[in-house]
């Protein structure tokens, strides 16, 4: 069927229900989708050409139906910048989610002991996700090359000297422990990177938008918040990866397998990571919504007076108690909306 036989499509939302959890994760599951990063540069440009006309209610093709317009909606969001509409690099982009970190996981937990691997895979798992921030950076927020330098300096440094503290802590433990170093260690880092890399929207805030999409004004509070979801969900995206596998590789090892057949031991890791990735990297984008709340008690006071002229007033106060904001937890961009 025709896009155009019936009622217009909101491409400006996602397909599928994002106040159920099942759709926040059937559309998280097309936009990470590692298919996506095989697309050609024609493709993409007929997907953002047929995306941009639909919006702009333009006539398109009557052959397009309502399936095909989805998918360029998928390809137009998994490679294109929301907020500047320009091409995000590939390596940045939410498609190349699973495969990177596939690479970078599978070696942290493969080269844990030493002391030169823990250093190399540390710095390069950070360098990756100040990549992924930095290429999905609000628009709205404007940082300094000196800015983003220093953040992944500080944010790189804590990680690597996390992991080897840990690692010299746990050399008399038995060896499952020494196994989860790793995940201790990115845990601990994305509690100092993230905050580090979205440093702009804590100091100044994240801007707030009503229900007709007119900024109020900026607030730390939203920006506190949303960073905070975003931690939680990289941390509970790397968790079944990076604790599953370990415990996968202990058991074979003392069953005597990986002794038998060591060639058996990089497979079995990259086999039993890639399937955790491939379903907890969406599985962990779905569980904030992408249009969450916050409670309008916790708007910084310069803001409330604001919100009051655009519906807030202390009359309707007792019955609207809460401004929504946009969480994209993959992006760690904030963009808030006032409750509709």
């Amino acid at each position: 069927m025709s896009c155009y036989e019936g009622e217009k499509i909101n491409l400006d939302e996602p397909r599928y229900d994002q106040d159920t959890y099942i759709g926040r994760a059937r559309h998280f599951f097309e936009i990470t989708n590692p298919l996506n990063l095989f697309v050609s540069y024609r493709q993409l440009e007929e997907a953002r050409c047929l995306v941009t006309k639909y919006k702009c209610g333009e006539s398109l093709p009557v052959e397009v139906t309502t399936d095909q317009l989805w998918r360029a909606k998928t390809l137009y969001d998994s490679a294109f910048h929301p907020d500047t509409g320009e091409k995000m690099p590939l390596v940045g982009r939410m498609s190349a989610q699973v495969p990177m970190n596939l690479l970078i996981t599978g070696g942290m937990i493969t080269f844990y002991k030493s002391t030169p691997a823990v250093v190399f895979w540390q710095w390069l798992n950070q360098s990756f996700n100040a990549l992924v921030n930095y290429t999905n950076r609000s628009g709205d927020v404007q940082q300094t090359n000196k800015q983003i330098f220093t953040s992944y300096v500080l944010a790189t440094s804590g990680a690597v000297g996390t992991a080897l503290t840990l690692n010299s802590l746990v050399k008399s433990m038995p060896p499952l422990i020494g196994r989860m170093v790793p995940f201790a260690a990115v845990a601990a880092a994305n509690c100092i990177n993230i905050p580090l890399m979205r440093a702009q929207e804590l100091k100044h805030g994240t801007p707030i938008f009503d229900d007709k999409n007119n900024k109020l004004g900026y607030s730390k509070a939203a920006a506190q918040s949303g960073i905070a979801q975003v931690v939680l969900s990289r941390i509970c995206m790397a968790l079944p990866g990076m604790v599953i596998t370990p415990m996968v590789m202990d058991y074979l090892e003392k069953r005597g397998t990986l002794c038998r057949y060591p060639w058996l031991t990089l497979p079995a890791t990259l086999g039993t990571l890639g399937l955790c990735l491939t379903f907890a990297t969406p599985l962990a984008c779905a569980f904030f919504k992408q249009r969450a709340s916050i409670s309008f008690k916790h708007l910084e006071p310069e803001v409330q007076p604001t919100t009051a002229e655009h519906g807030f007033n202390k009359m309707a106060r007792h019955f609207i108690q809460q401004t929504s904001f946009s969480v994209d937890t993959l992006r760690a961009a904030f963009t808030p909306l006032s409750r509709r």
